[in-house]
């Protein structure tokens, strides 16, 4: 039992091998046909075909079960369904609601918005990791920090209060009513 988990035969290398670098080459060859939107960060929808991908490349480098073909087969399969959506959600402000996560706005100004903070199941210590990350060195050169759709955090800072925030760029932030609202003030 011992020797089945430790050892492969050469032929099993061989069979790797050659799974391997044909998998490889159809994950470019997909990826250069459908976009490098096939492994962007940008919605659930992407994060869920990185793992899938990646998943289906281990399961038929490394196993008998699927085939070569099979797993081939599926992640063309993968692709063409990443495709579909991507357009689907280009053409459908429906299908994007759908399947994208909305930004969320975790600061305006210098003010922490705790509820949203809650929503996003994040901490304020999680929150000053990204300003420090961000360089903010006090809270007063914070414009806004938005939870992005893809898990990650915004901070928008400066020093120049002058410089009024652009609208468009908080136009699908949950939030940002209260932020362009307190920037029209000032």
């Amino acid at each position: 039992m011992l020797d089945k988990w430790i050892t492969a035969s050469g032929s099993q290398l061989a069979m790797i091998l050659v799974s391997s670098v044909l998998v490889y080459a159809a994950i470019l060859l997909y990826t250069r046909v459908t976009g490098l939107r096939s492994f962007s960060k940008m919605s659930a929808a992407d994060f869920a075909m990185t793992i899938a991908v990646g998943s289906l490349f281990g399961a038929t480098i490394s196993s008998p079960n699927p085939t070569l073909f099979a797993g081939l087969f599926a992640l063309l399969c993968l692709f063409v369904a990443q495709w579909g959506l991507a357009y689907a959600r280009q053409k459908s402000d429906r299908v994007s609601k759908v399947v994208d996560n909305q930004p969320l706005l975790l600061m305006a100004g210098n003010e922490i918005l705790h509820d949203n903070l809650q929503r996003a199941n994040l901490t304020e210590s999680d929150l000053y990791g990204k300003l420090r990350e961000a360089n903010a060195l006090n809270f007063s050169q914070v414009k806004a920090v938005v939870f992005e759709t893809t898990g990650d955090v915004s901070v928008l800072h400066g020093e120049d209060d002058d410089v009024p925030l652009e609208p468009r760029l908080f136009q699908d932030v949950m939030g940002a009513d209260r932020l362009l609202q307190s920037s029209v003030d000032h």
